[in-house]
């Protein structure tokens, strides 16, 4: 079994390494990698801490089957439990106003998933949808929640399905933004992916990654939520350092890995899901495109309703929270909400299809 990689692995080895180079004339390219691998392990490390130090964890903590998880909780009312997509955490649902809107007429519970923000990813699991989706009803159980509405945006629609395949009677409603449903192809995830290998992906972790992530960060971003531009709050609040130490970045990449197998898997039962269900989407979405995802699984589920935001792309949550709200509480008035029964009703008279201005 391989071992996993630590950060002062990186360091003890890139030392190693640099000394080594000193008694060789042969070789002097290796001192340069060592001392290289010596900085970047050091320099991630002072990062690393740093993000810790500037965003502690502020929420709470549940142990569920030897798993930490973190999470925030707000509001009373009927619950919904927000799920962020890859590379995120429930820190970028806050700052996305989501939270606090939802949460003036709901009780509000949003984690961290496995291994991003401050939740734990142990390596005895592979953390796809439906291994989440089990840990996630786990915690819920113990935190008390009884049929949801599941909100869950891009990779985390497939959490928030699994969570509905497993548990029918248990989840009232799914509110699914911006999803990957189709197991199409992706030029990034050869790319993406690299991080979770082992050993040499441990190694990028520890140095480079996070800084090349740091570098096209400004990039990626202007991608996810064209066409409109980025919000401000998202620039001030969002702690960048801390997605990528690591930890999420392992978590992240293993996501970008298992997301066409995963998709490959749910969509032979996307058509035993009966709860009520809106698909919502920017309808200018350059990550995850509706024509080949919203649009087609709207086609499949026939009591589902369809949104599509003019304008809006990938990060329709920041863009048009007051929209994503609009569709919580549309979904919530067509719901027979009840204390206990078996299931939720929905009140949908055909399938819809809108465009929201």
């Amino acid at each position: 079994m391989i071992r996993s990689i630590r950060q002062s692995d990186v360091l003890s080895a890139a030392g190693n390494t640099a000394r080594r180079a000193l008694h060789s004339t042969r070789t002097p390219w290796l001192l340069g990698a060592g001392v290289a691998l010596a900085a970047m392990g050091a320099y991630v490390q002072y990062r690393t801490r740093k993000a810790e130090q500037d965003a502690p964890p502020a929420e709470k903590f549940i142990d569920v089957d030897g798993v930490r998880l973190h999470y925030l909780e707000r509001g009373k009312g009927q619950p919904v439990v927000l799920l962020h997509g890859n590379g995120a955490m429930a820190k970028e649902l806050e700052i996305s106003g989501l939270v606090d809107l939802a949460a003036e007429n709901y009780r509000v519970i949003a984690f961290d998933r496995p291994g991003y923000g401050y939740s734990e990813r142990p390596r005895t699991q592979t953390w796809n949808p439906m291994a989440q989706a089990k840990l996630l009803h786990r915690a819920l159980l113990q935190l008390g929640i009884e049929q949801p509405v599941v909100v869950g945006h891009s990779w985390a629609t497939m959490v928030a399905i699994s969570l509905a395949l497993q548990h029918p009677e248990y989840v009232r409603g799914l509110l699914l933004l911006s999803g990957y449903y189709y197991p199409t192809a992706r030029l990034d995830v050869p790319l993406f992916s690299l991080p979770a290998l082992p050993v040499i992906g441990g190694l990028m972790r520890y140095t480079a990654a996070p800084l090349l992530g740091r570098l096209v960060w400004p990039a990626m971003v202007r991608k996810l939520f064209a066409p409109a531009d980025t919000p401000q709050r998202f620039h001030a609040e969002y702690p960048v350092w801390l997605g990528l130490r690591p930890v999420p970045l392992r978590a992240a990449a293993e996501e970008v890995a298992l997301m066409i197998p995963s998709a490959y898997k749910l969509v032979k039962r996307y058509r035993e899901l009966k709860m009520p269900v809106t698909i919502m989407a920017g309808a200018d979405d350059l990550h995850v495109l509706p024509k080949l995802h919203s649009e087609r699984l709207h086609q499949e589920l026939p009591q589902s309703e369809l949104i599509l935001v003019p304008a809006v792309g990938h990060m329709i949550q920041h863009t048009a929270p007051e929209k994503v709200l609009e569709a919580l509480d549309r979904m919530a008035s067509t719901v027979a909400w009840q204390e206990s029964g078996r299931g939720a009703v929905a009140t949908y008279p055909d399938s819809e299809a809108r465009q929201v201005h």
